[in-house]
C-alpha cells in the first residue's frame, strides 16, 4: 500500500505487553510503547516480520515469560519467523526500534533506574551480537509512542501522543 499512511489502515494486530508476533503483508502489526522497546525485524525477500513488546534487559536465566524480556524475546520472536520460513533467516534480518522512554523521573537515582535506557542498550547490544543491523531508532525521550508496522514494505510508523505520525 505505497502511500498510505498507517492511520488509514484498519487490519492491524496489536502485540500486548511482553508479547510478541510474527506476521506477513497484507498484515500490520502495532504496539503502545512506553519504557518497553518495540523491536521490529523484517526479511525483505519474504516480506515476513515480527513485532516483539520488551519490558526489561535481562530475564536472568527466568524461563517464564519469555517476550517480556531482551535476551529471551528477540531469539524467540527470530525462531518463530524461522519455523514460518521453514528455514533460517541468518543474514537477511533488518530492525527498526522505537519506545525506550524515561516514564519515570523523580528523584536523584532516576538515572540508574531508567528503564528505558537499558531496555535500549541490552537490544541494540544483543542486535549487534546476531549481526543484524538496525536501519532506524525512535528511542528515548520522555513520552509514549504507538508503533505500526508492515511486513510488505518493512515501513515503520511512529505517534507520539498529540504529536504527528512520521515514518522511520
Amino acid at each position: 500500500m505505497p502511500g498510505t499512511r498507517e492511520s488509514d489502515f484498519q487490519g492491524t494486530t496489536s502485540v500486548a505487553i511482553g508479547r510478541w508476533a510474527v506476521a506477513a503483508a497484507p498484515a500490520r502489526l502495532s504496539t503502545l510503547l512506553g519504557s518497553c522497546v518495540g523491536v521490529v525485524l523484517h526479511d525483505r525477500a519474504t516480506k515476513l516480520g515480527g513485532l516483539a513488546h520488551i519490558v526489561l534487559p535481562s530475564a536472568r536465566g527466568s524461563v517464564e515469560s519469555p517476550g517480556k524480556y531482551a535476551d529471551t524475546a528477540i531469539p524467540a520472536l527470530i525462531s518463530d519467523m524461522e519455523r514460518a520460513l521453514q528455514g533460517k533467516t541468518t543474514g537477511r534480518l533488518v530492525a527498526k526500534l522505537a519506545g525506550g522512554a524515561s516514564m519515570f523521573q523523580a528523584g536523584p537515582e532516576a538515572a540508574a533506574r531508567n528503564i528505558g535506557r537499558l531496555n535500549q542498550e541490552a537490544v541494540e547490544a544483543i542486535l549487534a551480537g546476531l549481526r543484524i543491523p538496525i536501519l532506524a531508532r525512535d528511542l528515548g525521550g520522555d513520552a509514549g509512542r504507538r508503533m505500526v508496522f508492515e511486513p510488505a514494505t518493512g515501513r515503520v510508523w511512529i505517534r507520539t501522543p498529540g504529536g504527528d505520525e512520521r515514518e522511520i
